[in-house]
């Protein structure tokens, strides 16, 4: 490798030592965006802040190929513009160098890291280590006009105007603020320019630069640009400091602040209801990323350690597909709930002609997905509990980092991602979803959620077995250690794999058993109840519209068909996570860092079992960050912009249902809450708030269960309880389909129940309309 590389010439190996400036300069040219021309000079050309002697040669051949009698010689350290730290103006710069004093300003160039400012600057950020740096020359441009511009906005993070501002003359006085700066705007659709006219002749190289730029770096970005002969050239791009959401080196993530958009913890909150460790986050955005919908933007968000759904995207992906708003809102409430009036959803101004061509391409690659799915699911559902079986044992008796490695890329993480797309591509429930709204137009809410209610007839639903094969075990048709061989991965927790599952807990079944007994409940005459109650539905369905009954039959048959093959691929999907923490915890046995493995992040552990270590002296800081995660409490339902928790916890005025602080607050009806309806039926009794299912030991019979979520953990409580209420949620939430089987009345995706109502309050909860009424 040599020591200077032109614009150019520079090679993918010399890209690393080429410095944040440096390598984005070089990647922008080679891209043919306008950049002066120019070289840069690699960080190993520099030993102890100086010039080494033998760098000399590729110096003064890269210079004698560079044209023009001036130059701008710049710092392009190693730590400098990136997605964390930008360094602006920290390091030295030296403009309008004479050719025969190139070589003196790289030295003071290079001679900068040790400024007291750049120190003061690194203390700040929290950077220990020693700078290493780069340098580039570039051929001298007498500006006639400099400015800025932001891809988005810094300050509220939104997507629909690029904006900027400008000088005329040298940049220098627009950072120095010199002179007043003349503002700008570029709307990201069509990029209309809104601002002073001396730039109009400019704006649009600007606008298609900055979005072939963005395609390169794949994120938001700040550029510095210039214009000289009539020609404008970029003359740096980095990405926005203020919108970086992640800081994978300590854990750091907030993802609200990367644009002004919707946020919702629905549906996505109910399966993934903890504070995610590093390496599940790291996992499931992996698998986020394998199913991209909509290319550059990321379905499933991390706001301080915990999962939320981008609604943004949801509705902006519809409305380009010509839905409007209300209606968009419409097609996904059962799954994510609704949307209250008083918050404006953002809309992601997508270029509808491009979007719509790559959710085509994307489709079609959904579709051979969901047709490959349903080939090989019956496949998966038969061979999946004996690879379960077998993987165990396999990762019980391996004791070499070659083994576990083995292991890990030949079979446990490739079996997760097949398992994924028969899952994620063969298994939807908008089956479901359509006939409950048709059938709640047609007949109203509380029939249609009845006669939603039957998955546990001919063929008893997935999630419902760990509940009623408890009943097998103390009549003896089952023994323990079969049941948990079966049902044991099944918990609260059971995609974190930080935490234990029932089948690692030797004590698990006896308190189960002993739980039952107490109880004096079967969930077993619980169905058989229920399902009494649906055949009367039917018999209702049919006096009212006699021509719909075989339809309803017919639709009825594929919808529990439907939901009985994504409840099972969903539990065999679970199953390897089971089987990847028990890999991770033999990997943190064998290397020596223990519970520490759950602190490094999937793409690290390979790596890691390969002898690579750089990642360890981070692992602490992750677990700090991971842990005062864990310390905050649950956030709001849905969250519209920049969230910022600290502040959010101090506020008097916090609300649990939503944070959006431009909407104004409705007027809260003191005697009653609002939710969907999710199983019918109505009952009067006191409440009982658990904030997890750590408390369910103080829960007693008859009580009206109060939660932020459910999920199939929580299910061998429902028997127990007279009624359901939850925060999150919607007619398609565990906690309604659920409580609709067993025939107990639930009201869902209230928003306020926990912090609204207190244990011990008397309601009357109607699951039939989904209201709650408070009692004296």
């Amino acid at each position: 490798m040599e020591y200077a590389y032109s614009f150019s010439d520079i090679t993918n190996e010399a890209l690393g030592f080429a410095g944040g400036k440096g390598g984005s300069l070089c990647r922008m040219y080679n891209a043919g965006i306008a950049i002066p021309n120019g070289f840069v000079i690699l960080s190993t050309a520099f030993e102890n802040n100086g010039l080494k002697i033998e760098a000399h040669s590729d110096i003064e051949k890269c210079l004698e190929m560079l044209s023009g009698s001036t130059f701008a010689v710049r710092s392009s350290a190693l730590s400098e513009d990136s997605a964390k730290t930008s360094f602006a103006g920290e390091f030295e710069s030296v403009l309008d160098v004479a050719r025969a004093d190139v070589f003196s300003a790289i030295e003071i160039v290079a001679a900068s890291v040790k400024s007291e400012r750049v120190n003061e600057y690194s203390k700040v950020h929290g950077i220990n280590q020693e700078h290493k740096i780069a340098v580039v020359v570039q051929k001298m441009i007498n500006a006639k006009m400099a400015g800025v511009l932001f891809s988005a906005d810094p300050i509220t993070g939104s997507h629909v105007n690029m904006v900027g501002n400008f000088v005329f003359g040298a940049g220098e006085q627009l950072v120095s603020g010199e002179k007043n700066a003349y503002p700008f705007t570029i709307t990201r659709l069509g990029g209309k320019y809104q601002g002073d006219k001396s730039f109009v002749p400019y704006a649009k190289a600007l606008y298609k630069a900055t979005l072939k730029a963005e395609e390169i770096f794949c994120c938001k970005l700040d550029i510095e640009w210039v214009v000289e002969g009539g020609r404008l050239y970029i003359v740096q791009a980095r990405p926005i400091t203020t919108l970086q959401t992640i800081d994978y080196d300590n854990y750091e993530i907030n993802q609200s602040l990367d644009a002004d958009a919707l946020w919702s913890s629905n549906n996505v909150g109910e399966a993934v209801p903890d504070v995610m460790s590093p390496f599940t986050w790291s996992l499931l955005h992996e698998m986020d990323l394998e199913c991209q919908k909509v290319p550059g933007y990321f379905m499933f968000g991390n706001i301080c350690g915990r999962t939320y759904s981008n609604i943004s995207i949801m509705i902006s992906s519809l409305k380009v597909l010509g839905y409007n708003v209300p209606k968009a809102k419409e097609l996904i409430s059962d799954v994510f709930g609704y949307i209250p009036d008083n918050i404006e959803v953002p809309i992601y101004p997508f270029r509808t002609p491009q979007l719509i061509k790559e959710m085509f391409l994307r489709a079609k690659k959904s579709l051979k997905r969901m047709k490959d799915s349903k080939k090989q699911k019956v496949y998966y559902l038969e061979y999946t509990p004996v690879w379960y079986v077998k993987t165990l044992e396999r990762i019980e008796a391996a004791n070499t980092r070659q083994d576990l490695f083995k292991l890990w890329t030949s079979d446990v993480r490739p079996f997760l991602s097949a398992l994924w797309y028969i899952w994620f591509g063969g298994a939807g429930s908008s089956t479901l979803a359509t006939l409950r709204k048709k059938l709640a137009k047609m007949a109203g809410e509380e029939l249609a959620n009845l006669l939603c209610s039957n998955f546990s007839g001919e063929q008893t639903l997935v999630s419902m077995k760990p509940l009623l094969a408890i009943e097998q075990v103390i009549n003896g048709s089952l023994s323990g250690e079969k049941y948990l061989e079966l049902y044991g991965h099944r918990s609260p927790h059971e995609f974190e794999v930080f935490y234990e599952y029932p089948a690692d807990d030797p004590s698990f079944i006896d308190k189960q058993i002993k739980e039952y007994k107490d109880t004096n409940l079967s969930a077993t005459e619980l169905l058989k109840k229920q399902q009494r109650e649906f055949m009367k539905g039917k018999k209702l369905f049919a006096q009212k519209f006699p021509a719909k009954e075989k339809w309803l039959e017919k639709k009825l048959e594929r919808v529990s068909r439907d939901a009985n093959t994504r409840e099972s691929l969903r539990n065999e999907f679970v199953k390897v996570f089971r089987v990847m923490r028990h890999l991770l915890l033999k990997i943190g046995s064998v290397t020596g860092i223990n519970n520490d493995i759950f602190m490094m992040y999937c793409f690290e552990v390979p790596k890691f079992l390969q002898g690579d270590t750089e990642m360890l002296d981070k692992l602490p800081k992750r677990r700090k960050n991971f842990e005062e995660y864990q310390k905050m409490p649950v956030f709001p339902q849905l969250i519209r912009g920049r969230f910022n928790p600290k502040e959010w916890i101090n506020s008097k005025d916090k609300r649990q249902d939503y944070y959006d602080p431009n909407a104004q607050a409705p007027v809260l009806d003191k005697n009653s809450i609002k939710g969907f309806a999710g199983a019918p039926g109505t009952i009067e009794g006191r409440v009982r708030i658990l904030h997890s299912f750590d408390e369910a030991k103080d829960f007693q019979k008859g009580e009206i269960l109060v939660t932020t979520m459910t999920n199939i953990g929580w299910t061998p409580l429902f028997p127990k309880a007279a009624a359901i209420i939850t925060d999150l949620g919607a007619p398609l939430s565990h906690a309604a389909i659920v409580a609709r089987e067993l025939g107990i009345p639930a009201v869902v995706g209230c928003g306020i129940a926990t912090t609204e109502l207190k244990t011990g309050d008397s309601v009357i909860v109607n699951g039939s309309i989904g209201v709650v009424t408070r009692k004296g």
